[in-house]
């Protein structure tokens, strides 16, 4: 028996020391990345975010119909339920039922019923509207579709346009408006931080004060300010990148504080004097020594600035100074919601809200792992 525990604990031991090898030997970014996945809502979040900019990427595929298709008798249309279960037939492939409309003899309003007369069974990668992929080659197979007919899974617009392929398409913007912009923050952030704190003296001084006008202005209203003076003419590739460019305008404020911050605190370490007595330029040090050694931090605070560029765009749009049809946008799809009689009759116009909601927190939870997880040697 006591052989038997001493043996144990002998292999317990050699874990032990190849544990600690292992830590002892790990770069910076692996111990990152062994803590990250500890956090079961940070891993949760990259799925779903993946999930969505996947959708985001493959839009023309994954929605049954383009973003300006209408469906003529069809509009303010309800969401659709798919079925397995039909009273007939019993259990089968899933399928939807179609719909008729009716005026309601009080009220006077068009409202729609559901006719079990006609059935559409779904199928997956049916024929539908050609598209062109990417602007590379054309192509009309969808992900999924109705067989002979429609489906409608989060309802229709006031046109009549279908809500599930107009989210989708609109995920394209609205998600790719944060990277872009962030992209911005950053290059802003890093280079201006980077010559307040490493130079000091006026340019410092300069900075900081610029740096503290820019934050004590309210950000919604400068924005609008600054939108409005958009042209109201321009392509939507044009409002797009100049949208991109308002919400960079104050991002970069925070982020270049820090940076300087940080850089004061580390230009006098021993490795940035020896870097300088070796004869390094000032650019390779902040770049190649100062900089890296706080890499980490700067991308757990760009995460956290994703979500704000996101509602950033969507407030703008929703207010109508930014994304204009016939672009689409989560924001631009909100604009339809702002009508409190509209709304209260047809509920499904705020689904585009629940998309921004559920962004928002992913990107929090996320920035919320890879905080914990910049400090790898925590415990």
């Amino acid at each position: 028996m006591i052989k038997l525990l001493n043996r144990k604990r002998k292999k317990v031991s050699e874990i032990d020391e190849r544990v600690k090898e292992r830590y002892y030997y790990a770069s910076q970014w692996q111990l990152i990345w062994w803590k990250f996945r500890k956090h079961k809502f940070a891993i949760v979040a990259l799925f779903v975010l993946g999930i969505f900019y996947l959708l985001a990427i493959f839009c023309e595929f994954f929605s049954p119909y383009g973003p300006l298709t209408r469906f003529e008798g069809y509009l303010n249309a309800p969401p659709q339920r798919i079925r397995i279960y039909s009273k007939d037939e019993g259990l089968q492939w899933p399928f939807v039922y179609g719909m008729k409309r009716e005026m309601d003899p009080e009220t006077f309003r068009w409202r729609f019923s559901i006719d079990e007369s006609k059935k559409y069974p779904l199928r997956f990668f049916v024929r539908g509207e050609r598209y062109k992929f990417w602007g590379l080659f054309r192509t009309d197979i969808h992900l999924f579709g109705a067989e002979d007919g429609y489906v409608f899974l989060f309802g229709t617009n006031t046109l009549g346009r279908d809500l599930f392929s107009r989210i989708i398409y609109g995920s394209r913007i609205s998600l790719s408006i944060g990277l872009v912009g962030v992209f911005l923050t950053f290059v802003l952030g890093l280079i201006i931080g980077g010559i307040s704190g490493y130079f000091g003296g006026t340019i410092d001084n300069i900075i900081q004060r610029t740096i503290d006008f820019l934050i004590s202005i309210p950000t919604l209203p400068l924005w609008m300010a600054l939108s409005a003076a958009l042209p109201r003419d321009w392509p939507v590739v044009k409002t797009y990148f100049g949208i991109t460019v308002l919400l960079s305008v104050i991002g970069w404020a925070g982020l270049a504080r820090v940076v300087r911050g940080k850089l004061l605190a580390l230009r006098e370490e021993d490795y940035a004097m020896a870097a300088r007595a070796a004869g390094a330029s000032e650019g390779r040090i902040i770049t190649k020594h100062l900089l890296p050694s706080f890499a980490s931090y700067i991308i757990v605070a760009i995460t956290m600035a994703i979500p704000n560029m996101i509602l950033g765009e969507t407030a703008l749009s929703f207010l109508g100074l930014g994304m204009q049809p016939p672009a689409v946008s989560w924001g631009v799809l909100l604009q339809e919601a702002q009508n409190i009689v509209a709304v209260a009759h047809h509920p499904w116009l705020l689904i585009p809200c629940l998309f921004v909601i559920v962004t928002v927190l992913m990107f929090n939870f996320l920035g919320d792992g890879l905080r914990d997880a910049a400090d790898p040697y925590s415990r």
